[in-house]
């Protein structure tokens, strides 16, 4: 379960990180339009499980609100100086997001295992193995703090290929509808 980020946004991200493509030559660059902000990842799921996924999903949306947010810097895990993934963030100030990725741990626990770590907002634009080495100098690049609502949790199916994944949407849930 994700959400996408506005045209806009993306348009940000990809100024932003256009001087740091050529300072991580082994990173593995997500395609743009593989970008999105994962809620809730699943994992494989079973064909039986589709429908039910869908009706969890389906009422922890109709809970849920519209969030206003915006672009809030660049990153990477697990530590600001070393690598595995770049990102760029997204502000969850109020905990909106949160709730929302935390209704999802709730409602589909009966067949997915929650998740551990605390829920940190962010859209993935580079992965590496092993770790790269990450200057200061990448999390102070000017990242315009562009603003966008989430209106809408999406249900993608991923499916793993090289050298990239990409992600089919099947369903688009609306917020507090």
């Amino acid at each position: 379960m994700a959400f996408d980020v506005s045209p806009e946004a993306v348009a940000a991200v990809e100024r932003a990180i256009r001087p740091w493509r050529n300072e991580f030559p082994k990173a593995r660059w997500v395609p743009t339009e593989n970008w999105h902000v994962t809620l809730k990842f699943m994992g494989q799921t079973w064909p039986r499980l589709e429908r039910w996924v869908r009706e969890q999903v389906g009422a922890a949306a109709k809970d849920a609100h519209p969030v206003g947010t915006r672009l809030t810097g660049l990153g990477s895990f697990p530590s600001a100086t070393r690598g595995r993934v770049l990102w760029a963030g997204i502000e969850d100030d109020a905990g909106d997001l949160a709730l929302i990725a935390s209704a999802l741990d709730e409602a589909l626990v009966r067949e997915f295992a929650p998740e551990r770590r605390p829920f940190s907002p962010h859209l993935t634009i580079a992965r590496s193995d092993p770790p790269i080495r990450v200057p200061h100098a990448f999390a102070g690049s000017a990242l315009e703090p562009v603003a966008f609502t989430v209106d809408r949790l999406i249900l993608f199916r991923s499916h793993l290929r090289r050298p990239t994944p990409r992600y089919e949407p099947l369903e688009s849930f609306a917020l507090g509808s």
